[in-house]
């Protein structure tokens, strides 16, 4: 990890649009008191977000209005956001698709302070007949995947692709790939473990969990480390069963089931084929010699790891014990890379840190993840904007994958206020500890934005002139 030296002056700029400071691993978003309700209607979509902190601050760092008066190619929703994590410039850019019918892919550049000129659709709407782009993730090699939400019989979509050139694409210039030896499935989460295996879901009220082993996980290209894998799906005890709407959380050993042969290709009396010859993941998990676990939505896939212990967590949106989703509705579940266990982490009996009691209907459709500098696990609702669509902080004190000891539980964070929206892509800034993104995604106006949060005040005159003053000032990186 790099360091710089920075001045007070440069190190609240950083703070406020260039991810230019080393991570320190420590974060004040963790320092707030609970909201204790969501966000009614907000007064200026500039300014959507009720924070949990006088001291969390908030800016809109682009919205789709400049994109179209730019002649930009925007289809809008815009959905799950990273960042370029490795390679030169690392931390400059953020990425996210479009999930509308014609998606896209579009960067922001963190370093630029025209607010005009700061966002670039590299992957113009519709290009190779995209559609519902959610997922994004950053490779290890120095890519950009996104894949699409949508895939049922007969539909040529549920695919992965990689933009190569993400940092130096000019408009609608992205090299935009296909990685087809990933089975077809309704994709929304990605996650990478320690060892580069890639994991993935079927976003379905049924779906199941997936792990890409690449024959090359050391690769420096997306050519390579898809050239050749296994993927697997997740068989939890003797498999078969599906946790719906009104049954208990699954939970126990599982074991790791092959769909495919190690080079990707059929494996005999398993992968099923889809119309083009590829294989479709969902009919290949549910064959009677595999029997995957099936969840009920599940959506986003996290990394934790903390001191060596890998724990990925996901959401399953609409699974329930009672099918009443005036009492709470969705879980969020971790399984244990190495041990391979699956435990439930929260859900709507977990303790509301604002009242003592269960969390109760306060906690519906868990949505997206995301982790902060300090391993803290962050649950976003794709629930109403300006009704009941939050953030919910876990407090896990002892990073033990559980909310259950003394004084841990779920504490809502901050609520979106914009109507007919929902907040997406949560995403914390590898090298400031202090700085998040959020989308607000298809508000009634249309005018989608990404709003940028720091747990620290920043003046006003570092909010006006942005990375423009960071560009004057010496920083000097060591190694």
């Amino acid at each position: 990890m790099k360091e710089f030296r920075l001045t007070l002056i440069a190190a609240a700029v950083a703070s406020l649009i260039s991810p230019l400071a080393a991570n320190a691993a420590e974060t004040a978003f963790d320092n707030f008191t609970p909201l204790t309700a969501s966000a009614g209607p907000a007064a200026n979509e500039a300014s959507p977000i009720t924070l949990s902190s006088p001291n969390f601050t908030q800016v809109s760092i682009a919205d789709r209005s400049t994109q179209l008066a730019q002649g930009q190619s925007n289809s809008g929703n815009w959905d799950m956001i990273t960042a370029n994590e490795t390679g030169p410039n690392a931390g400059r850019y953020l990425f996210m698709p479009f999930e509308t019918g014609a998606g896209g892919v579009q960067r922001i550049d963190l370093h630029d302070a025209n607010y005009n000129t700061r966002t670039t659709t590299i992957v113009a709407s519709g290009t190779q007949d995209f559609v519902s782009g959610d997922a994004s993730r950053w490779a290890p090699w120095g890519g950009y995947l996104t894949a699409e939400e949508s895939w049922g019989n007969g539909s040529s979509k549920g695919r992965l692709f990689e933009v190569t050139n993400p940092t130096t694409a000019t408009a609608n210039g992205g090299n935009f790939v296909q990685r087809s030896i990933l089975p077809r499935v309704s994709h929304e989460g990605l996650a990478f473990d320690s060892g580069n295996n890639l994991y993935f879901v079927d976003e379905l009220n049924g779906g199941s969990i997936y792990k890409y082993v690449s024959a090359n996980p050391l690769a420096d290209n997306g050519d390579d480390f898809f050239a050749a894998g296994q993927t697997f799906v997740m068989k939890v005890g003797v498999g078969g069963q599906f946790e719906g709407n009104n049954g208990p959380a699954i939970t126990g050993a599982f074991s790791w089931e092959a769909i495919t042969d190690v080079n990707g290709g059929v494996l005999a009396g398993v992968s099923v084929l889809a119309s083009d010859g590829t294989i479709d993941g969902r009919a290949s998990a549910d064959d009677n010699d595999v029997l995957a676990t099936g969840f009920n939505r599940p959506e986003d896939l996290e990394f934790q790891n903390l001191g060596g212990n890998q724990l990925i967590y996901f959401t399953t949106t609409d699974s329930d014990t009672n099918a009443n989703t005036t009492d709470g509705r969705s879980r969020i579940y971790n399984f244990n890379v190495a041990t391979q266990s699956l435990s439930l982490f929260a859900d709507s009996n977990t303790i509301d840190l604002a009242t003592g009691l269960a969390v109760g209907g306060g906690l519906r459709n868990a949505d997206n993840l995301a982790i902060d500098a300090e391993g803290n696990i962050y649950i976003i609702e794709d629930r109403d904007g300006a009704v009941d669509d939050d953030i919910w902080f876990a407090k896990d004190i002892n990073k033990d994958g559980d909310l259950l000891d003394a004084g841990e539980g779920l504490a809502r964070w901050a609520s979106n206020g914009t109507t007919g929206s929902e907040f997406t892509g949560l995403y914390f800034d590898k090298f400031n500890p202090n700085v998040a993104y959020v989308n607000i995604q298809h508000p009634a106006s249309g005018v989608d934005r990404t709003m940028q949060i720091n747990a620290v005040p920043v003046p006003g005159a570092v909010w006006l002139f942005g990375s423009a003053i960071a560009g004057l000032i010496g920083l000097r990186r060591r190694g």
